[in-house]
């Protein structure tokens, strides 16, 4: 029996972990924390939320008494790290936030990693493990075609947001270096899939283009991207958790790299016919506004070195998982609306401060 602790795991992506984790492993016990901010929701989790190997925590990351008590309690074996605030847009606006969950939450969950764990010294880590799930955002801007980021591409964070999760980085190979505590990180590239919140391009826009709504697209569209689709990424995770070697990087990435606008025009045809409008007749949305400060040119995932020590590849092309992500939000608009409502907020606020 292995009991396994997911930060975020009523997120985009950790819903999509939480889920196969939880199929995948039934002697295992997942334990998800999640502070359940606008970007958490638990409707993610519907058909596991009553799962013999499944429990749902509320709680914050940064909470000093409740982490280590948490990890005590549950006999925590392992720790897969994805809460995370991650919008850049938001960074900007208030670094403050993200400086504080991402780094000082790490800090706090690394910390009481290392007590819990070590308590019976070195020897206490062995069997254990502190994963951290990372962005590619924290290697800079790729300027150059046919470069892409290696797990030794040097630091060179723009954002707010990727410099906190650059600092969240070095604290936990720190913890590496120093403690001896056993840890792996991993680097993804642009995520798509269902259950993303409405702030992120792709549900944005394919809310917007149902709604004709307009669709804002900064500077010239010409920023390039790496789309992974998320539950290849998911099995990623799963697959670097059990077999990664410990104090190692891998990198995560689709091998699909996409101009904005490009992306944004395959999203209109796809929308448009599956609506059965048109071809074309959303075209006239795209707004190009004002682009965002620091704004990443490019950047490109190299995943040869998880492909080769542990055999992973993205299971989809670009347009198969766009085209089935499409159908998702557009038979799942009841989702969509109580998300772009706020209404799901109510309800998780009634519930858990009554």
């Amino acid at each position: 029996m292995k009991n396994i602790l997911i930060t975020g795991g009523a997120g985009f992506i950790g819903s999509h972990l939480v889920r196969l984790m939880v199929n995948k492993y039934p002697h295992y016990n997942i334990i998800n924390l999640d502070k359940l901010t606008y970007a958490g929701n638990l409707e993610n989790l519907k058909d596991i939320e009553d799962s013999p190997n499944y429990k749902f925590i509320k709680g914050d990351i940064c909470d000093t008494a409740l982490i280590p008590k948490l990890l005590r309690d549950n006999k925590i074996d392992g720790i897969i790290h994805l809460a995370a605030e991650s919008h850049v847009d938001r960074s900007i606006k208030d670094p403050f936030a993200f400086a504080n969950t991402n780094v000082i939450g790490t800090l706090n969950l690394l910390q009481s990693a290392k007590n819990y764990w070590g308590e019976a010294g070195k020897e206490g880590f062995e069997g254990k493990l502190f994963y951290h799930v990372s962005t590619d955002e924290v290697y800079g801007s790729l300027e150059q075609e046919g470069t892409f980021f290696t797990e030794d591409t040097k630091y060179d964070p723009h954002s707010p947001y990727s410099a906190s999760k650059a600092a969240s980085d070095h604290f936990v190979r720190a913890f590496h270096d120093t403690y001896g505590l056993p840890v792996v990180i991993s680097n993804c590239s642009n995520n798509y899939g269902s259950f993303q919140f409405p702030e992120k391009l792709i549900p944005l826009f394919i809310n917007n283009i149902c709604n004709n709504r307009a669709l804002p697209v900064y500077g010239k569209g010409e920023n390039v991207r790496d789309w992974l689709y998320v539950e290849d990424h998911a099995v990623a995770i799963d697959l670097i958790f059990h077999k990664g070697k410990t104090g190692d990087t891998y990198n995560i990435g689709g091998f699909n790299e996409w101009r904005n606008i490009d992306l944004i025009k395959v999203m209109i045809k796809t929308v448009d016919r599956l609506l059965g409008r048109p071809q074309g007749s959303s075209d006239s949305l795209i707004t190009y506004v004002t682009d965002r400060a620091g704004h990443d040119l490019r950047y490109a995932i190299d995943s040869t070195k998880l492909n080769k020590e542990l055999g992973w590849s993205p299971s989809l092309q670009f347009e198969e998982g766009l085209e089935k992500t499409v159908r998702w939000y557009l038979d799942n608009k009841e989702w969509m609306e109580r998300v772009t409502s706020g209404d799901y907020q109510a309800y998780y606020e009634q519930m858990y401060n009554r």
